[in-house]
């Protein structure tokens, strides 16, 4: 690992909609690059770099739910904060865009005092590895009480395409871009009920179905090195006595799925209404003709926390037609915390152990 000597990580939890991230705000090694997006690479492409994830997602300082970001200096004009971020994820993924994760970068950077807070309404830009996020956060006596971001240009790729998945069967899936590839899949297709209680059958559909469609129906993204799909959500009408729009469960890879080894068939469930998935829902629902512009669109998580969004007008991305998402949300401070290795740790990368990760 990089580095020599006791390592200190100086980092805010947080979670949002439920579902954690760490923020790394100081201890970072110079990474290279002018860009997030340079920075980004440097880190996939550089073991001793990405060994940072290792340490602050893997056990014992880290678990398989958790995500992490990294706060760096920002020289792109456009960033009016002079901040930018790169979002890690377990299994080596590195997301292009994360909404729950930004909205939780930019509570942590409010309320530690990293970017000033001006007024009930604080506008700022961070760059993230997508390119430029506005941020417009209400806040109230040094608390951020909710977020409101654009998110990258989202997309439709292919709709109602036919995928035959090992032990499953024929399932019908769209794929759409929201920061992420998604492939998105109906629940009543395979009988689902998104509750906690059935995660771990979600989990092992939802990632089998995920592999099947990138071994069938591989994707890139027409203006970035990013291929998929690399995510997953499930879909179904909100739950009973809801006042949301419809209610979504996100399904993230944790390890390797290896078809002949059942063990493997399984993942992890986001746990908020997850915000990219939202872009890419509601990119998907603009193109079926199910969603307007500027028509409000409540998502609700698998926990009932809920994140609002709404299309802000339509752009083009490579020459095909896209639409610009908002996103609004919250997030909670849980922990600000030194996080440190001590050279003579015999695990100083940490460890997955298969009993809970896959």
């Amino acid at each position: 690992m990089w580095g020599h000597g006791r390592r200190i990580f100086h980092c805010v939890d947080l979670h949002c909609g439920g579902e954690p991230a760490r923020i790394l705000v100081g201890g970072a090694p110079q990474v290279p690059g002018t860009t997030m997006a340079e920075k980004r690479q440097h880190m996939i492409e550089t073991p001793a770099l990405d060994s940072i994830r290792q340490v602050l997602l893997q056990e014992p300082r880290g678990y398989p739910c958790q995500n992490l970001n990294i706060i760096f200096p920002s020289s792109n004009p456009g960033a009016t904060s002079g901040l930018g971020y790169v979002i890690l994820e377990q299994d080596k993924i590195y997301p292009l865009f994360s909404g729950h994760n930004t909205i939780c970068v930019a509570t942590a950077l409010l309320e530690t005092g990293l970017v000033p807070i001006t007024g009930e309404v604080t506008e700022f830009t961070l760059e993230s590895p997508g390119g430029l996020i506005n941020i417009k956060a209400k806040c109230d006596s040094g608390r951020v009480m909710e977020v409101s971001m654009t998110s990258m240009p989202s997309f439709s790729q292919h709709q109602g395409v036919e995928v035959d998945v090992p032990e499953v069967g024929k399932v019908t899936v769209d794929i759409s871009f929201g920061g992420m590839w998604y492939v998105i899949v109906e629940a009543k297709q395979l009988g689902l009920n998104l509750m906690p209680s059935e995660g771990k059958n979600i989990t092992r559909l939802g990632e089998m179905i995920k592999v099947a469609t990138r071994e069938q129906w591989p994707v890139q993204h027409p203006e970035m090195d990013y291929p998929g799909p690399d995510i997953l959500a499930f879909t179904s009408p909100p739950a009973e006595g809801s006042n949301a729009s419809a209610r979504n469960t996100v399904v993230m890879s944790n390890g390797k799925l290896v078809w002949d080894r059942p063990e493997t068939h399984t993942a992890m469930l986001d746990r908020s209404p997850c915000g990219s998935g939202t872009a890419a829902i509601m990119a998907n629902l603009w193109k079926k003709g199910k969603l307007s512009l500027h028509e409000k669109f409540v998502h609700e998580s698998i926990l009932g926390t809920v994140f609002t969004g709404r299309l802000l007008h339509t752009t083009q991305v490579a020459g095909r037609e896209a639409v610009v998402p908002e996103i609004s949300g919250r997030a909670f401070i849980t922990a600000i915390n030194q996080i440190i290795v001590e050279q003579d740790d015999p695990l100083p990368l940490g460890y997955t152990v298969s009993d809970i990760w896959s």
